[in-house]
């Protein structure tokens, strides 16, 4: 090295602290970059999948702004993205849901709790179509969990206050509740059925699975 060339190169660091300070430092601009990728990939990927199931990955590295090297740098298989992308999307779902008031009478609290949970999964039904072809049955119902937990308390509740049906085990009915509202988002893609008539005929099929025999089955809201 050139007597001198040690000496330029400290004082061009100490009048440029900031560049010094980057190449002390090349990791974090890379992982601040790779973080703002990722959360490109899966609102890019959250939004072309609910409306089309079958985009494929480089549509959604396109619409993310990012190359397909760089969106399989982050996800190897369309799988890994589906179960990150999954995450995402029931996350704000489960927040949504939250808010949901299910006090006072056991059956119009679940036919609200149905009302805001179409919402979701009208909003959603097609990421969860695309990811239930990829990932296994058991990671789709885990995904429920939260909301499902709150079907259970309820139908708990409304056994206890004898407005639900006890003959039946608790498990099934909690399924039967998961399974009729994924029934009705695949009658609504299929054209069978519209958005706005889902929600009181879920709620209607519900009421009528979780009345006792020889009860009659309360109206479910229009």
């Amino acid at each position: 090295m050139p007597p001198g060339t040690r000496t330029n190169q400290a004082a061009n660091q100490a009048a440029n602290p900031a560049q010094a300070h980057a190449h002390a430092q090349p990791g974090q601009p890379r992982r601040a970059d790779a973080k703002r990728n990722v959360a490109a990939i899966l609102a890019a990927a959250a939004e072309c999948l609910a409306s089309n199931p079958d985009t494929s990955m480089g549509e959604i590295a396109a619409a993310a702004g990012v190359g397909r090297m760089t969106l399989y740098g982050h996800f190897k298989t369309r799988a890994e993205l589906l179960e990150a992308v999954l995450t995402r999307v029931m996350a704000q779902a489960h927040d949504a849901v939250d808010s949901v008031d299910v006090s006072g009478d056991p059956r119009d609290a679940l036919a609200r709790l149905v009302a805001a949970s179409w919402l979701v999964v009208d909003r959603l039904r097609h990421v969860l179509e695309a990811a239930q072809r990829e990932l296994p049955a058991e990671r789709i119902r885990q995904a429920h969990d939260q909301v499902l937990d709150r079907v259970q308390a309820l139908i708990e509740r409304g056994r206890d206050a004898g407005a639900f049906r006890a003959d039946l085990p608790l498990p099934w009915l909690v399924s039967l509740a998961m399974n009729v509202m994924h029934a009705a988002a695949a009658e609504v893609s299929a054209g069978r059925l519209t958005s706005a008539q889902a929600p009181s005929v879920v709620a209607a099929t519900l009421l009528a699975a979780l009345t006792a025999p020889g009860d009659v089955v309360p109206s479910a809201p229009a």
